[in-house]
C-alpha cells in the first residue's frame, strides 16, 4: 500500500515515514501543498496524511483539490488545530478522518487500517456465461452488451440457475430455494413455468446461442451448449 505524508515538520514526518515503513508501508513524504498534489497526480496513493499547516498552502485548499478528481481516496487529517470548528471543517470538506497532534503512533495505524479495509474493492461476483453477465451486487443482467430488465423474482431464479451453470436444476429445488415453499405442487410448477418462459424471452430472443434449457421430466440448466 502507497501512503503519501503532506506535513511541513521534518521532524513529524520522518518519524511517521519510518514507523510507517517498518509497518510494511511505501511511503512517499512531501513538505508542501502543491509538492502533495503533484504527488497525488503522478502516482495515486492509497491513503493520504494531510496536514492542515503547510507553509505554501491551506491543507483544506489541498483536500478541495483532491476531491474535485477524487471523492473516495482516503484522507486522515493530521494538525495541531483542536477546536471543534476546525474538525467539522475539516470532514465537511471531504476527509475521513482527523487526529490532533500529538497523537499516539498506535491510534494512527489502526485508523489507517480501517480506511484501507473499507476502501479495498470488493471480490468480482459477476457470473459470465458466453455474452451473458448477471451482477448479483446491483442485480444487473446484460447480455451482449444490452441492459436486461428482469422482475425480482425472475433475477432470483436466473441467478440460482446460473450459480449452477451446467447443472440440472429439479422444479422442486427452484420451489424450495427461490419461491420458498417446502411444498411441491402442479400451481408451484405453473409459476415456475411462467418465470422461465419470461426469462427464456428476455435473454434467448433473437441470441445466436441459447442459454436457458429444459430438461424434460427434471427440471432446467443454464449452460452454453456446443
Amino acid at each position: 500500500m502507497h501512503l503519501l505524508i503532506a506535513e511541513d515538520s521534518q521532524r513529524i514526518s520522518a518519524t511517521l515515514a519510518k514507523g510507517l515503513r517498518e509497518s510494511e508501508y511505501d511511503v512517499t513524504v512531501v513538505g508542501k501543498g502543491s509538492d502533495a498534489l503533484t504527488c497525488f497526480n503522478n502516482r495515486k496513493p492509497d491513503l493520504i496524511l494531510l496536514d492542515l499547516g503547510l507553509p505554501d498552502m491551506d491543507g483544506l485548499d489541498v483536500l478541495n483539490r483532491i476531491r474535485e478528481t477524487d471523492p473516495i481516496l482516503p484522507v486522515i487529517l493530521i494538525t495541531a488545530r483542536d477546536k471543534i470548528d476546525d474538525r467539522v471543517r475539516g470532514l465537511d470538506a471531504g476527509a475521513d478522518d482527523y487526529l490532533v497532534k500529538p497523537f499516539a503512533f498506535a491510534e494512527l495505524q489502526a485508523r489507517i487500517r480501517a480506511l484501507l479495509r473499507r476502501g479495498k474493492k470488493p471480490a468480482d461476483t459477476t457470473i459470465k456465461i458466453a455474452d451473458l453477465e448477471i451482477d448479483p451486487v446491483r442485480r444487473k443482467v446484460d447480455r451482449a452488451g444490452c441492459s436486461i430488465e428482469l422482475t425480482p423474482r425472475e433475477f432470483d431464479i436466473l441467478y440460482f440457475l446460473a450459480s449452477r451453470t451446467g447443472e440440472p436444476v429439479p422444479r422442486e429445488m427452484l420451489a424450495r430455494e427461490v419461491l420458498q415453499t417446502a411444498s411441491h405442487s402442479v400451481s408451484y410448477d405453473n409459476i415456475i413455468d411462467v418465470h422461465i418462459s419470461n426469462l427464456r424471452k428476455k435473454i434467448d430472443t433473437g441470441a445466436p446461442v441459447k442459454l436457458l434449457h429444459t430438461l424434460r421430466g427434471i427440471g432446467f440448466t443454464l449452460e452454453e451448449r456446443s
